[in-house]
C-alpha cells in the first residue's frame, strides 16, 4: 500500500473552501486534469480517466459538518482518499488531501502523486480565489 499527502494554506474561510471543493459540478476544475467525475445516485459516482475507454465506479461522500470529502473505488478496493478543510484563524484555511493506493498497479509513484496533489491544491486555491473575488466584487 502506498499513501501520499499534501497540505496547502488558502486565504479564505474554511466554509468557502469546502463549498468549492465539494461542488460536484466543478470537481473537474481542481481534480487532476486526467480525471472527470460524473455524479450518479449519490454517493455513487463514475470516474473517467482521460485516455481510458472505461469508467470506474466510485463513491464520493461530502461531510459538510466536518468539512471533509471522502472517496474511493466502489467494487474493487484500488484506491481511496480524503480532503479535509480546517480553519486556522484570520480568515485562512488549511486544506489537506490524502491518497491511499491499495493496488500497486494504480499507484502512480511518489513523484507523480506529489505533483498531482500539489497541482490539485493549487487549482482549488485558484477556484476559491475566483469565487471569493467574485463574491466581494
Amino acid at each position: 500500500m502506498a499513501e501520499y499527502e499534501r497540505s496547502r494554506t488558502m486565504p479564505a474561510q474554511p466554509e468557502h473552501v469546502f463549498d468549492q471543493a465539494a461542488n460536484l459540478h466543478q470537481l473537474d476544475s481542481w481534480l487532476p486534469g486526467a480525471l472527470h467525475v460524473a455524479p450518479e445516485e449519490l454517493p455513487a459516482v463514475s470516474v473517467h480517466e482521460a485516455g481510458s475507454d472505461k469508467d470506474t465506479p466510485a463513491l464520493l461522500r461530502a461531510e459538510p459538518d466536518q468539512m471533509r470529502l471522502e472517496w474511493g473505488t466502489r467494487e474493487q478496493g484500488d484506491y481511496a482518499g480524503w480532503l479535509q478543510v480546517a480553519g486556522i484563524g484570520s480568515g485562512a484555511s488549511e486544506v489537506t488531501v490524502h491518497l491511499s493506493f491499495f493496488d500497486k498497479h494504480h499507484d502512480p509513484g511518489e513523484r507523480a502523486a506529489a505533483a498531482a496533489l500539489e497541482d490539485s491544491l493549487r487549482r482549488l486555491e485558484e477556484q476559491v480565489r475566483l469565487r471569493t473575488d467574485n463574491a466581494a466584487g
